[in-house]
Formats: C-alpha cells, sequence, structure tokens
C-alpha cells in the first residue's frame, strides 16, 4: 500500500475505519523497515574480537643461492692485471653467496592442538615457517603437507597450551549479497580486518578443483591464506588470490571455498598428501551440436573422448558414452564430473550412468587414485609426403600411411586420417580443427579410409542429420568435434 495515496475503498468508508485501515498500512511499512535494518549488522566490531585470536601471521624464510651477473673477464696468464681481477672476482664471489629471503603471509587455527591453515605460495620452499598469533608469541610451524591444486597448505605448531581456534562454515549456505569479513596480515602491517559482502560464487580461475567466493571485501598481498567469515564467525573460504591491474585491492576478491578446503585439510591431516578418486576417462562438455548429433534431449553431462588403461576401461567405459550420473548424482558438465570424482574416496565402487546409442547403461566402477595416474603425451607431426588426399568439408585430409604412424608415436596397426590443412573459411577451421589433427573415429565408428569418412557424411545427411560427430587427436589428447553438415 501506497501511504502517500488513499484509495477510493477508503474515501468511501467511514473516517474511523479508513484512519484504522491506515494505521495498520503504515505499521506493516515500519514492520518491513524493522526487519530489514535488523538484517543489517550495526559493528563487526564483536566479530572481529571473537575471531582474531585464532588468526595468525606466517613469516618464511627461504635459502635463495647467488647469481652470477654476466660472463666472467678473460685475462692472460701472466698479465699484470691478473691478481688485480683474482681478487676482484673474490669479493665477487663473496657478494653472491646464499641470502636468506622472507615472505609474509596470514593463516587460521583449526584445532587446539596446534592445526594452521594457510595457502600453498605462502609456503612454498620456505626453509622455515614462523608463526605469530594475536597476543603476539611466536612459535615455529611444522609444515604437514600441501595441495597445489587448491593452493591450501596445513601446518603444525606445538603449543604449551590449548589454542582458539575457528571453525569451519559450509561454503554452499553461503549466499550473493551476504556480509563477510576478511582477516590477516596485508601489506606487512598486522592484524587488519575488511568487510564487505559476497560479489558472486562458484568463480573458477585456472584449476580443475577451484570453487572460489568472489568478495568485495579488502584483500591485499599478506593477506593470503588468511580467512573469510561469515556473520557466525565461521571459516567459509581461504583468501587466495585477487584481479587487480595495480596488485592492490579494488575489490575483487578471491577466497577458496570452505566445502573445498576441508576435504583438502581432512586428506592431508590423515595422510600427509591427498588422495581423489580417478575414474582414468578423458572428457569434454556437451554442446547444443554435439548434443543434436549423438540425438541427446538435452547438452548435459560429460562426454567421452578416451579410455586410457584404467578403472574406466576395465570397467567397459568407451569412447563416444556420455555420462550423466556419477555415484546417483547428476553431471551436468565436465567440470562437475571432475569435482565429484575428485571428492569420492579411492577405491570406493560406485555406479556410472551413461548414454550409449541412445540407451541409458549403467556401469560398475571401482576408482583408482588420481595422484598415481600418468599421462603420456604423443607428439603430432605432418609427413612431409604425398599421400593420397582429398578435400571434405574444407579439410586437405591424407590418409595415414607407416611414415606417419611412426612420426605419431602410433601402433603399427592404427587408423585414421590426417589433416593437411583446413579452410579458414570452413566449419571445421571454426569448430576448432587444425592442421595435424588425427580423425579416428567418424560417426562414432572407426575411420580407416577417405571413402569410410564420405560415406558416413552421406548416410548422416540422409538420416537428416544436421551435424556430424568425429573424434580427433591432437598430440595425444582426444576430442570430439561436431560439423555442420547444413547446406
Amino acid at each position: 500500500m501506497n501511504a502517500h495515496v488513499i484509495p477510493q475503498t477508503l474515501r468511501q468508508a467511514s473516517p474511523v475505519r479508513a484512519l484504522q485501515a491506515l494505521a495498520l498500512g503504515l505499521a506493516i511499512t515500519l514492520a518491513h523497515t524493522v526487519t530489514a535494518q535488523a538484517q543489517l549488522p550495526q559493528s563487526f566490531a564483536d566479530l572481529a574480537d571473537q575471531v582474531s585470536p585464532a588468526v595468525v601471521n606466517i613469516t618464511t624464510s627461504t635459502t635463495v643461492a647467488g647469481v652470477q651477473q654476466g660472463p666472467a673477464p678473460i685475462v692472460p696468464e701472466g698479465s699484470p692485471l691478473e691478481d688485480f681481477f683474482k681478487d676482484f672476482l673474490d669479493r665477487q664471489d663473496r657478494g653472491q653467496r646464499p641470502r636468506q629471503s622472507s615472505a609474509l603471509g596470514s593463516g587460521f587455527v583449526i584445532s587446539a592442538d596446534g592445526y594452521i591453515v594457510t595457502n600453498n605460495h605462502v609456503i612454498d620452499k620456505a626453509d622455515e615457517i614462523e608463526i605469530e598469533f594475536f597476543s603476539g608469541e611466536t612459535l615455529v610451524a611444522e609444515l604437514i603437507g600441501t595441495d597445489p591444486k587448491t593452493d591450501i597448505a596445513l601446518l603444525k605448531v606445538d603449543a604449551p597450551e590449548d589454542l582458539p581456534f575457528v571453525p569451519f562454515g559450509d561454503s554452499d549456505d553461503i549466499r550473493v549479497g551476504e556480509w563477510v569479513l576478511a582477516v590477516g596480515n596485508p601489506l606487512g602491517q598486522g592484524f587488519s580486518v575488511s568487510a564487505g559482502i559476497v560479489s558472486q560464487r562458484g568463480r573458477e580461475l585456472q584449476g580443475a578443483y577451484d570453487d572460489f567466493i568472489q568478495t568485495d571485501a579488502a584483500i591485499n598481498k599478506g593477506n593470503s591464506g588468511g580467512p573469510l567469515f561469515n556473520v557466525q564467525g565461521e571459516v567459509i573460504g581461504v583468501n587466495t588470490a585477487i584481479l587487480s591491474p595495480s596488485g592492490g585491492s579494488i575489490g575483487i576478491g578471491f577466497s577458496m571455498a570452505s566445502n573445498v578446503v576441508t576435504q583438502v585439510v581432512d586428506q592431508l591431516q590423515e595422510f600427509g598428501e591427498t588422495r581423489r578418486g580417478w575414474l582414468g576417462v578423458r572428457i569434454q562438455d556437451v554442446t547444443e551440436d554435439v548434443a543434436e548429433a549423438l540425438e541427446l534431449s538435452s547438452p548435459r553431462g560429460a562426454l567421452v573422448t578416451d579410455v586410457p588403461d584404467g578403472p574406466g576401461k576395465d570397467s567397459g567405459i568407451e569412447a563416444g558414452d556420455v555420462i550423466r550420473t556419477f555415484d546417483g548424482r547428476e553431471v551436468e558438465n565436465t567440470r562437475e564430473l571432475v569435482r565429484i570424482v575428485g571428492n569420492t574416496a579411492v577405491g570406493k565402487a560406485v555406479d556410472v550412468e551413461i548414454i550409449r546409442g541412445g540407451e541409458a547403461i549403467t556401469i560398475p566402477v571401482t576408482l583408482g587414485r588420481r595422484e598415481a595416474a600418468e599421462a603420456q603425451p604423443v607428439p603430432v607431426a605432418i609427413d612431409r609426403a604425398d599421400p593420397e588426399e582429398k578435400e571434405i568439408m574444407g579439410m586437405s585430409l591424407a590418409l595415414l600411411n607407416d611414415e606417419l604412424r611412426e612420426q605419431l608415436g602410433l601402433d603399427p596397426d592404427a587408423e585414421g586420417l590426417v589433416v593437411k590443412s583446413v579452410a579458414e573459411d570452413s566449419d571445421a577451421f571454426e569448430k576448432g580443427l587444425r592442421a595435424g589433427d588425427l580423425i579416428v573415429e567418424a560417426g562414432q565408428r572407426k575411420v580407416s579410409s577417405l571413402t569410410d569418412l564420405e560415406e558416413r557424411i552421406e548416410a548422416a545427411r540422409e538420416a537428416g542429420r544436421k551435424s556430424f560427430l568425429m573424434l580427433i587427436r591432437r598430440q595425444g589428447d582426444p576430442r570430439f568435434l561436431a560439423l555442420s553438415l547444413d547446406g
């Protein structure tokens, strides 16, 4: 109700009833105002007092070897300047002796017995790690383990008594727009607090396991490894990075979500290293054109491009399968599948639902360990000879021969078509096909000749398909491409 406009119904009512209705409307408006104001924190002072004793400053010491600056002068033996240059070089060598380099960062205590979480890049290659507590006391820390993939490190100090610590919260519960508090050691200035809101969730910077919370709470150099708190005093993120052209905070900071951190910390605490589940397949996202080529109802899931030796191959997963669910959880894209698999225990038996040939199949898989898996890249080279070639859909293709097999490091019985060149105005070029790619499947069947490819394309056109699926390999990396059949 607009308090400044009295509706026609009130003007027609008695004066008493009109005043009562108007008063009720004003009361409701005031109630909403009071409720909204009650949600805004009046002060962060109590929260800062509550959490600050568990936040620590971290100083690292690293030995840096001396570096020879430029080539040494050449002096003929017996020259009058020989002794002079010998003394000069000796002094230079003394100046190039190993020196100590120090760095600053932040962290926070997660248990009374002295476990501390920080960023891996804060303590990377450090010879000594010193922890300064809010009280001013300092202790030397032991490195328990690190995880470069999420930039998390776990430290341990031996304190004479129980330490104040902070609990982790559920980062999945945090909402965009909620208040957060960042605490740490910005620019080496000591304990500092900054407040802001959650700007966005689920940010991905560069890692497969990234799940960053974006915040406008001021984060600067030295804040790395410090905690991001919700208003309940729970850690919902570890301050890790900023986006800035100047190196200082411009209101775009990133904290690794606590639900990622807690899983890493638990493994580091138990094993001293991470132990992530491994399915053993290479995958790519299902795009609109790929979904159409596979006759899927929606572009959802993870398309398997290759199945090297591992759990997936042992269980019967094949290239061309589309993974829709993993261990009962829906899979929207490759990033989600990587995270779900990585967070699943090594050795666990799970059900993987795939789409193969338009049918849903459930395959049981026992997961391996990702850290133990090894990938062997395959070099790609283009044959300088001129085997049988043909122009197809804007691509100049050559049949794979023995020389190409040797150059590509392939088995003698390997089959496929080598892309010699791609017309820049073709759909193949637009979709990313390049010279040196090897086409190994067409229409989800192996291709061993140029005629095979032409027949598969023609069959797809006769079936009314709008796109055509091919499996290629580039430097050992397989990928599906869906080319348009229009025109």
